[in-house]
């Protein structure tokens, strides 16, 4: 019995991805977390462990980490070497913290093999476009920004002037409402470009940066926050010893977070017929919650521990 529901299973499966096929339907799964930061935290080999393991069960058609990955300090070489060992394609964003330390630009884009912090990859019949948010408006200013300059942004229109597939866009800070500083501008030529392609239209924005579980729909596109694989950042007016001494010794950042108990990533699945599946996945505060210490609560429904799983519709792409 068991064996004929296996085989009325495959039949099943078989068919739906005939039909889809013969109807120009395209998907594509995709591995993906962000803000792993490893200098911050004692256990981000584990967290990356567990993240390769599952893919070899999820077997996505690529991976994709959404930056604050880590600085190519010496002492950190052990993430680059977990993510190197993936098999299959993978690929790596610039997020604000890849520069710390003194690091810069060049370094850390030399590291993980990168000619370009902005760059484009086709899969599965879809382009992928990957921004790089830390811009500066003017040359003088300091600290991490939140910016995407005219020189990208020109670039950015001409890859979607000749784009001829359905394009999802990738970056380290978003392009939503809680985005780079000028993301209204950047979402107005996403959105005329949308209004005179059928076959190359933007599907969604995914992002990191800001540690939240999140997905809103702009003018037809998707803007989605991934949570952070690691926790929530409070601040060194909330800082609590989470682990104990030791760890808080050896790392000064800790302790000014809010740890997942377990580390969050997903497997989305985007189809042009209009759907975006996020698999789930749940896990708990080390520690007390930050509301516990004192944490503002005006973004409690996005400050969780936990990635939601979600099926975003979009209007479908026309093949």
């Amino acid at each position: 019995m068991k064996q004929y529901s296996f085989l009325i299973l495959f039949f099943c499966l078989a068919t739906t991805l005939s039909f889809a096929q013969k109807n120009g339907v395209k998907k594509v799964k995709i591995g993906m977390f962000a803000d792993v930061h490893i200098p911050t935290m004692h256990d981000g080999e584990s967290r990356l462990k567990a993240f390769m393991d599952s893919m070899k069960t999820a077997k996505p058609d690529f991976i994709i980490e959404l930056g604050d990955f880590s600085t190519p300090a010496e002492k950190y070489d052990y993430a680059f070497k977990i993510w190197e060992s993936y098999p299959g394609p993978k690929y790596h964003l610039i997020g604000n913290h890849e520069m710390d330390g003194g690091t810069s630009l060049a370094q850390a884009l030399a590291h993980r093999n990168m000619p370009s912090s902005y760059y484009t990859f086709d899969q599965q019949g879809f382009r992928f476009i990957v921004l790089d948010g830390n811009d500066k408006k003017t040359p003088e200013l300091k600290g991490y920004q939140e910016h995407i300059g005219t020189v990208q942004l020109a670039w950015l229109k001409a890859e979607l002037e000749k784009a001829t597939t359905p394009i999802v866009i990738f970056s380290h800070q978003g392009l939503g409402l809680d985005g780079v500083d000028n993301a209204a501008e950047i979402r107005s030529m996403l959105e005329a470009h949308n209004a005179k392609t059928k076959k190359a239209k933007i599907i969604a924005n995914f992002y990191g940066h800001v540690h939240y579980d999140r997905a809103e729909e702009v003018n037809g596109i998707w803007y989605i926050c991934i949570n952070s694989m690691s926790y929530k950042w409070l601040g060194e007016e909330y800082g609590h010893v989470r682990y104990n001494d030791e760890i808080d010794k050896n790392y000064k950042w800790i302790k000014y977070t809010a740890p997942y108990k377990d580390p969050l990533y997903t497997v989305v699945e985007i189809s042009t017929d209009g759907v975006i599946r996020i698999a789930g996945k749940k896990s708990s505060w080390v520690g007390p919650s930050p509301w516990a210490v004192g944490y503002p609560d005006k973004n409690k429904a996005y400050d969780r521990p936990e990635i939601r799983e979600k099926k975003l519709r979009f209007s479908p792409v026309n093949q």
